[in-house]
């Protein structure tokens, strides 16, 4: 163990674990509740200048990371009188050339989610102009600069952190003095950029940002990241050494940075990931089961040919002592991950249940599948899916938001010039039709990039992911009656930024599982997804089942979460894993191939280039992998379940 024992004035021995972070990390539960600390702490802040008659200087960062402390803010300026008459602003960056109205400026969303509504004075605002002439920019830059300096320097800089490690818009490259100036952006911030856009090519390729040097004038700052993609650069950004391949590991040096992280986003962290390495553990089954396939996998050994020599040679010496020794250990880990595997997703009729994922009875459930999308049912667990409808059981699928947005203009533009030809073909194009489809095509085809779709655009968009995903159900054996659309308020906005969950929402599912009374529930666990609608129906299916909790069906209801088409389930944390046949996951494939808009490339694929289909096979083919090399059967593909205890 990497235990050092000092000895301590007092005469007895003091262990100091050894710490693999280089900055102060704070981890919570989820992004809500760390937003929310981080919101207070500004608040005390803001409040404490007030009473001493003096100005808060804040610097704010703009992207979906810093949406929730912005809305807690706003909330406490609403409910709790917390007043912003006393703050100025400086925001890190904003593309170039953009213009202040543009759907993607940062000045339309620092106003769009604080500024229009608390009551900072409109001259205490600073935001980079992307307007600026270019021969200018130098100017504007040092000027921005000056600003920051006459305001008394930054009292608080918020900060996210880009999966190329940047801060502000401070790329790979960036050195530790740079001041406010224009940059060239990298290409895979470019990329993660074009969800805001209509396509990756109307990503500005520059932007003004302020520098490291900058940020590191700045008296506290926070470095915050919420979700499992961000949990890689995270962990160089802290445990790294200092390099200018991630501008954020210069935050090292700074004296008074303050990390705050959701619980995803601390994963790859040493003490999160192996906390065996850092100090003495409090040994549970889940993390004896963690340690345990760790150890496999770090030394390439099926489990039950690890040694004592093994555990003691990786730290783990302590865990074979409590365990009394390896063999019986390995036989325990073993066991318990064979037992995950399992051909009945619904439970095996008239079979012994007691070391099954599911229960055998009632031997035909009722069961509903959750899809935040009208893609993820067949993507994720299309295999199951499948497994689940030839098995007999009474499976409904609920597509939880229409998915208008990721459909590109050229689809809808298809559609609607096939329905006006198809009606004058038939002669039943009337005037009222004429107007509406000739309305939609023109608006198609003068559309600037970014312009938010006209809600008969949407609705095409809507109906054509609706018929894709009618076809992949029916394709996998449901009837119409089994195949549900609830089309979510809180998606409907025609934009990438969606509204806040709503009792709107909670309701549509409340109605739909009071209706089915389902033994069974699927739903995306998917926390990693990109755009953050997959969280959104997973808390509306949270919600549903706290206001369900009094009903005397709930006591046999079972919720079991997948992972969609970004991240898998770590085998120690699997508690059913699902396997496919080759035939199965061509069926699978072909299910998934319904989806033709999805296809090829689709208009928001999130950080991976590989199509949808690819990403589910290698996944699911992944998953089988792993379970091979810890020494247990070998199939195809698996697809892979946690159960939710409430």
């Amino acid at each position: 163990m990497k235990i050092k024992e000092k000895a301590s004035s007092m005469g007895y021995l003091k262990y100091e674990l050894k710490n693999f972070e280089k900055l102060p990390v704070k981890i919570w539960e989820d992004s809500v509740e760390a937003s929310r600390h981080v919101a207070r702490s500004i608040a005390l802040a803001i409040r404490q200048r007030q009473q001493d008659g003096e100005q808060t200087v804040l610097g704010l960062a703009t992207g979906s990371t810093p949406i929730k402390v912005y809305e807690e803010l706003v909330r406490m300026h609403k409910e709790e009188g917390l007043s912003f008459h006393n703050v100025v602003t400086f925001n890190l960056d904003e593309y170039y050339p953009m213009a202040k109205e543009a759907q993607q400026s940062y000045w339309r969303f620092m106003h769009e989610y604080l500024f229009d509504h608390v009551d900072i004075q409109p001259e205490n605002i600073h935001i980079p102009d992307g307007t600026v002439p270019m021969e200018k920019i130098a100017e504007y830059c040092e000027r921005y600069e000056n600003q920051i300096e006459l305001a008394g320097g930054i009292d608080i800089q918020l900060l996210g952190i880009g999966r190329t490690g940047h801060i502000g818009f401070n790329e790979p490259g960036a050195w530790e003095t740079s001041p406010t100036r224009m940059v060239r952006l990298d290409h895979l911030t470019r990329h993660d950029a074009s969800k805001d856009f209509q396509s990756e090519d109307d990503v500005p390729y520059r932007a003004i940002t302020m520098g490291v040097g900058s940020i590191f004038k700045a008296r506290t700052v926070y470095l915050m990241a919420w979700g499992q993609h961000k949990a890689q650069i995270i962990q160089q950004a802290i445990e790294g050494e200092i390099t200018t391949s991630v501008p954020a590991s210069f935050l090292q040096k700074h004296p008074n940075v303050k990390v705050v992280l959701d619980k995803s986003a601390a994963e790859e962290l040493t003490k999160m990931k192996s906390p065996w390495l850092a100090g003495i553990c409090n040994w549970t089954d889940d993390l004896i089961c963690k340690a345990v396939v760790w150890l496999s996998q770090k030394t390439g050994k099926p489990i039950l040919k690890l040694t004592d020599e093994d555990y003691n040679e990786h730290g783990l010496s302590d865990l074979i002592i409590e365990q009394a020794n390896s063999y019986e250990l390995n036989i325990q880990i073993f066991n318990r991950l064979q037992r995950t595997i399992s051909g009945w997703p619904g439970g095996k009729p008239n079979a012994d249940d007691s070391n099954r994922p599911e229960r055998a009875k009632p031997a035909k459930k009722r069961m509903i599948l959750f899809s935040p999308h009208p893609d993820d049912d067949v993507i994720s667990m299309g295999g199951t899916f499948q497994r689940l409808v030839d098995q007999g059981h009474e499976v409904h699928v609920a597509y939880q938001t229409s998915g208008n947005i990721a459909v590109h203009d050229f689809d809808a533009l298809r559609y609607a010039e096939f329905m006006r030809e198809f009606k004058a073909s038939q002669g039943t194009l009337d005037a009222q039709d004429a107007a509406l489809y000739d309305k939609i095509i023109h608006f198609l085809n003068t559309k600037d990039s970014g312009t938010p779709d006209i809600p008969e655009v949407r609705s095409i968009k809507g109906l054509i992911r609706r018929g894709e995903a009618r076809g992949g159900a029916r394709f996998t054996g449901l009837q119409d009656s089994q195949i549900h659309f609830l089309d979510m308020p809180f998606y409907e906005t025609g934009k990438t930024r969606k509204m806040p969950l709503g009792e709107a929402d909670i309701q549509i599912i409340v109605d739909l599982m009071a209706r089915i009374k389902p033994h069974q529930v699927f739903a995306a666990g998917d926390l990693a997804d990109p755009h953050g609608t997959h969280r959104v129906c997973l808390d509306a299916i949270f919600e549903a089942f706290r206001h369900l909790d009094k009903e005397t069906w709930m006591k046999d209801c079972w919720l079991w979460m997948y992972r969609g088409a970004w991240h898998e389930w770590a085998v120690h944390e699997i508690e059913m894993a699902v396997p496919m046949s080759p035939q199965q996951l061509r069926k699978k494939r072909q299910a998934i191939f319904m989806h033709q808009s999805q296809k090829d490339r689709a208009p928001f694929p999130g950080d991976d280039n590989r199509e949808f289909w690819q990403r589910a096979e290698d996944r699911n083919r992944g998953t089988a992998h792993m379970y091979r090399s810890l020494g247990l059967a070998e199939y195809e593909a698996m697809e892979a379940f946690v159960r939710w205890k409430g």
